[in-house]
Order: structure tokens, then sequence, then C-alpha cells
């Protein structure tokens, strides 16, 4: 079983469409890297996120808006051989994007990406108050890097292969 690095655009979204979170990671005010984990919305290159308009993570962002954002497939343990303790792994997939935080202020833009994160949870349409809409802080970030791996698969040579990319 290896760990690949996937290129396919279409595994990667899958990896990041199934997540309830992400994990983002910042440098703090002191200079110390800080990890939160986030709900978020999707769509293209861009992500998402949303919080209070105050706090540590806005503090930090507002002197170094530099992100990364992993996203990991609920790990499955898998074995090529049952009685062998080296064949067993852990069988997922991993997204890392790197990009920068701009907060989105123009209301509409809000709501728009609101919208785009609520995609992630429900298939329903919702509404928001003007205070709630005005409240929230919107993260934006462009993806400006992004790399995936899947692990504990067959080589890609083998028979199987596709078929083990599903999470």
């Amino acid at each position: 079983m290896l760990t690949v690095t996937v290129d396919e655009r279409a595994i990667i979204d899958e990896i990041i469409t199934k997540n309830q979170v992400c994990y983002v990671g910042m440098i703090d005010e002191d200079g110390m890297p800080y990890v939160i984990p986030m709900n978020f919305g999707y769509e293209g290159d861009i992500i998402y996120l949303h919080s209070a308009q105050e706090g540590s993570s806005i503090r930090a962002l507002e002197k170094n808006p530099n992100v990364c954002i992993t996203f990991c497939t609920e790990p499955q343990l898998t074995y090529q051989n049952k009685e062998v303790a080296c064949s067993y792994r852990m069988k997922g997939g991993s997204v890392i994007c790197r990009g920068k935080v701009v907060f989105e202020e123009e209301y509409s833009e809000k709501v728009k990406a609101l919208d785009i994160t609520m995609k992630q949870y429900s298939s329903r349409s919702f509404t928001y108050s003007e205070p709630a809409v005005k409240n929230v802080k919107i993260w934006k970030i462009v993806i400006e890097e992004i790399s995936s791996k899947v692990f504990g698969v067959p080589h890609p040579n083998s028979r199987n292969y596709k078929d083990q990319l599903e999470f």
C-alpha cells in the first residue's frame, strides 16, 4: 500500500466536499503556529470561512493573512494480509491549500459566501437577517497552491487502483 500524489481535480474536489470541517493554520500574534477547525464553503478555487468580527485569529490574520487549510477524509483501516502487522495501513485522502485571507465586507458578497457555505451542509435555501450578515466576518481565500495525496492505496498501475480511490 502506498501514498500517492493526486492531481485529478475530481478526486481533490471529492476529498474536500466530503469534509464537515477544515483545519486552518496561521501564525498567531506571537509568531507561533495556530490551527483551528472551521466550517467552510468551497466553490471553484475559493474557500470561504466565517467567524466573529473579533478574536485572536482575526488579529493574527490582520498581521499575516497567509493560511494553510487542510482537509482529510475519515481514515479507514486497511491491510494487505491480516496476519502481517506491517501490512496494516490507514486509507484516506488529504488536500492542503495555501492562500491569503481577504475579509469580504460587501453585503451581497457576504450573502453569496454564506450560501456557498450552507451548500456544504444542506440542500436547502436560506435567508439571512441583515444584522446576521453585517455581524459575521467572511474570510475569502483564493487557493494559490493545492496539493493532494491518497494513502493506503495500491500502486497506481495495479488493476484495482481506481476502485480504491473512493472514500
